[in-house]
């Protein structure tokens, strides 16, 4: 998995799949380089029919190296009715960025959540938006890591749904300099407090870390990480073999756990990610120390050279993708 059932026992946070990161996304917008696209993604295998509308959903961005977010894109949802829900967006920086509650200047509002295939982007000011159901970027033999890296090849998330948010935004929008970290946090209302339930940084990294710490890291920040994290990763990785020094070292470049992107540079994880990347193979081998390199699955068909990018919609039946989240974290 990518990010796919990333609370402990391989379930989805709070129980709810609304509230499952699976995919992050960020790269250089291929016709206008000025811009960055930066694509999040939650709900695998389309569990939940819709974005929780109790949730904030957000792109934490750190532009000055101190691992504390500087500008915050936070999505909101309306209550969904017959089938339709409305988003509204806002960009915050400084101070603002750091509040848990979606604050700052509102780039648009009551956006219509794309629910087929016919949803289109939508412009708002310099920005590009996209909020709706796609198809699953992730490609992965999600079921061979759970049988001792034994893969077959089949792709476990091909045909299957998720729902993205997608921006395309001026660089200037994301800070001075060339180099940003990027995590997405997902923040659910409870007894009128925002408790956060999950958050992704490096792909494929939560869901193989020990449960008895899975939700504590979920609710975690990356600025904690090292300090609450290094010394149990780096015990994980001797346990696949590595030695203890070079487990640390190694445990290091995915601690504190974001996104790092230098625009400078083309974007290939772990510079940013394309959807291309084959990260689970990165995984493997990050996993195993080097002893296991490909899953044989390859990326998928689907991909769009348009914005959002993300493939349109499969059209298999809502019980079929059910199905299938249930008996993957069952």
């Amino acid at each position: 998995m990518s990010n796919h059932f990333s609370a402990a026992m391989l379930k989805f946070p709070g129980d709810d799949a609304r509230l499952d990161l699976t995919d992050l996304f960020l790269f250089a917008s291929p016709h206008t380089p000025d811009k960055t696209v930066l694509i999040f993604d939650v709900n695998p295998f389309m569990t939940g029919a819709d974005f929780h509308p109790d949730a904030v959903y957000r792109l934490n961005v750190d532009n000055d190296g101190d691992t504390r977010a500087d500008v915050a894109f936070s999505f909101v949802f309306s209550e969904s009715s017959d089938g339709a829900q409305t988003g509204t967006v806002y960009y915050s920086t400084g101070s603002e960025a750091r509040e848990p509650e979606p604050v700052g200047e509102v780039l648009i509002e009551g956006m219509p959540v794309g629910f087929d295939a016919m949803a289109e982007p939508v412009d708002a000011g310099e920005c590009r938006m996209f909020i709706g159901v796609r198809s699953d970027p992730f490609f992965a033999d999600g079921e061979g890591a759970f049988h001792d890296f034994q893969f077959t090849g089949d792709d476990t998330f091909a045909g299957k749904n998720i729902l993205a948010m997608a921006l395309e935004v001026p660089n200037e929008m994301l800070g001075a300099g060339p180099e940003i970290a990027v995590w997405a946090t997902v923040s659910v209302r409870r007894d009128g407090t925002l408790v956060q339930v999950d958050r992704y940084g490096n792909p494929s990294f939560n869901p193989f870390f020990v449960d008895e710490l899975k939700n504590k890291f979920n609710a975690g920040h990356p600025a904690d990480d090292v300090a609450g994290f290094l010394e149990p990763w780096s015990k994980l990785l001797e346990s696949r073999g590595y030695p203890a020094g070079v487990a640390r070292e190694t445990a290091l470049t995915v601690l504190p756990d974001v996104m790092h992107y230098n625009r400078t540079r083309p974007a290939h994880y772990p510079n940013g990610r394309v959807l291309t990347d084959d990260v689970y193979d990165m995984r493997m081998a990050f996993l195993t120390y080097g002893r296991v390199t490909s899953d044989g699955v390859e990326p998928h068909d689907d991909y769009m050279t348009e914005f959002p990018f993300l493939g349109t919609p499969n059209a298999q039946a809502q019980s079929e993708e059910i199905a299938g989240g249930q008996a993957l974290s069952a």
